[in-house]
């Protein structure tokens, strides 16, 4: 029995027991008498984007699953199937009061606030209630708390799974879980309370993120650039993508997931929504066919892979600014944002310069950054119509964007790279080498894909030379 798995299942029996002693105050799901239809069809609207959210994160696992080598793609998808589970069960504990918890210096959340989800119900649409559940009550009255709080772990669940196309290929199972348990409690959740919670920093400083450009990609995308670098490069990269058609229905769903992801930030089924629709899936569009134009005009030719990322990276740039701008500016935000991330793929291909195997970094990460920076562009007019009272200028509005995107990135770089040396220290993070050749999907889970394609038959079969040499012998 080893010590690293009894822990993490002790940590689950302690999680267990502790529930039976933390009880609900009574109906804290029951419905007020005094909504309207609008309460109804936000309520709706919301749990259908929660759905399609979650939907992402096994889309997620056939984009990456499909682009690695056949001896890797259970070990790959799976990374991202488990975050489901093990995210589920610290946002419930404690992860929610951390991001979006009572305010603590602008950085953090109280984690004792929703403790367990005390507290966590519809009672915050009640308007009648003379006192409030939390700081965030009054931004989502049309909604329950509890429907917020799952719609929020989705985004939580798929940040830590979008890191994993970074260093695939080669980590060891049990380090990447520990890796990523802290990750989330001390990178996601605090990036979290600073651009979503009213009093966070980067509210504060008039920072606008609709649905995750900082929190989600520019994190994730700059937490996977640490692990290349930490895990350092593959033995061998050589080796065909195991599935195209599993990218094609991993881009898919993530397509789909994202109407979600994006209308669903509106908290609300309102005109924001719409546009928040409208501009994802242009956005993705415009991306796909620039990204596959690209490849073209390059001396490439038109790929599969290449029309589903271009296709990711569309819906990427638009995230921070999904319900904000006009289509127009998406069209433009798309392509600018296309255009960077093509020629950063391919000068870090041509250049060698780190195994950032799925380049999640020059996909995601610079996606979201580049995003962010466009987002201090193109809302301002959204967020402040009348610019003659406005509380802070265009070109300050401007920096005020670009500074989050390097504190994001500097804070984000300096604790995913401590968080892989200290998760390395307690369990080696890297495979060994032999483990790596034979590859993670029998060497961590002793599973393999693709062996239902061996027929008896053709195992079976003798060779050429028992063939000449049974003719041979008659």
């Amino acid at each position: 029995m080893k010590k690293r798995w009894l822990i993490l299942f002790s940590l689950m029996a302690i999680i267990s027991v502790l529930g039976l002693f933390v009880s609900e105050h009574g109906g804290n799901f029951t419905m007020p008498d005094n909504l309207d239809a609008k309460n109804y069809a936000d309520i709706a609207w919301m749990i259908t984007a929660t759905i399609f959210v979650l939907m992402m994160t096994p889309g997620l696992a056939f984009f990456y699953g499909g682009m690695v080598r056949a001896k890797n793609v259970i070990s790959t998808m799976l990374q991202s199937f488990i975050v489901m589970g093990v995210v589920s069960v610290i946002w419930v504990c404690f992860g929610f009061g951390l991001a979006f918890g009572d305010d603590i210096y602008g950085i953090i959340g109280n984690p004792m606030h929703f403790f367990m989800f005390n507290n966590v119900g519809v009672e915050n649409m009640n308007a009648s209630l003379s006192g409030s559940f939390s700081q965030i009550d009054f931004g989502i009255t049309t909604i329950p708390l509890a429907l917020f709080a799952l719609f929020q772990m989705k985004f939580a669940i798929i940040t830590p799974s979008l890191i994993t196309g970074s260093f695939a290929e080669r980590v060891k199972f049990s380090g990447y879980l520990i890796f990523m348990m802290l990750w989330v409690i001390l990178v996601y959740c605090p990036l979290a309370h600073m651009t979503w919670h009213p009093l966070g920093l980067f509210s504060q400083m008039h920072v606008h993120d609709f649905a995750g450009g900082i929190v989600v990609h520019a994190a994730s995308g700059v937490a996977a650039l640490a692990g290349a670098l930490f895990l350092g490069k593959r033995k061998s990269e050589d080796g065909k993508a195991a599935n195209i058609p599993f990218v094609l229905l991993g881009a898919a769903l993530l397509w789909l997931g994202w109407f979600g992801f994006n209308g669903g930030s509106s908290l609300a089924a309102d005109g924001i929504a719409i546009s928040a629709f409208l501009n994802t899936n242009t956005s993705a569009a415009t991306a796909m066919v620039t990204w596959v134009l690209l490849d073209c005009i390059m001396g490439r030719r038109p790929s599969a892979m290449g029309a589903a990322i271009g296709a990711v990276v569309g819906l990427v740039a638009i995230t921070p600014s999904a319900g904000w701008v006009s289509v127009g500016d998406s069209f433009f935000i798309a392509f600018i944002t296309t255009i960077i991330c093509n020629f950063a793929v391919t000068y870090k291909a041509k250049n060698n310069l780190f195994d950032d195997a799925l380049d999640v970094f020059p996909t995601h990460g610079l996606g979201g950054i580049v995003g962010t920076i466009l987002t201090g562009v193109f809302t301002y007019s959204y967020f402040y119509p009348d610019a003659s009272i406005a509380t802070v200028g265009r070109m300050e509005y401007l920096y005020y964007h670009v500074l989050a995107i390097m504190i994001v990135f500097i804070y984000t770089f300096t604790m995913s790279y401590a968080l892989y040396w200290i998760t390395n220290k307690m369990v080696p993070m890297r495979v060994s080498a032999r483990s790596e050749s034979i590859g993670l999907d029998i060497s961590q889970h002793n599973e393999e894909y693709g062996v239902e394609i061996h027929t008896e038959l053709a195992e079976e079969a003798p060779t050429d030379s028992e063939w000449f040499k049974g003719i041979e012998e008659n």
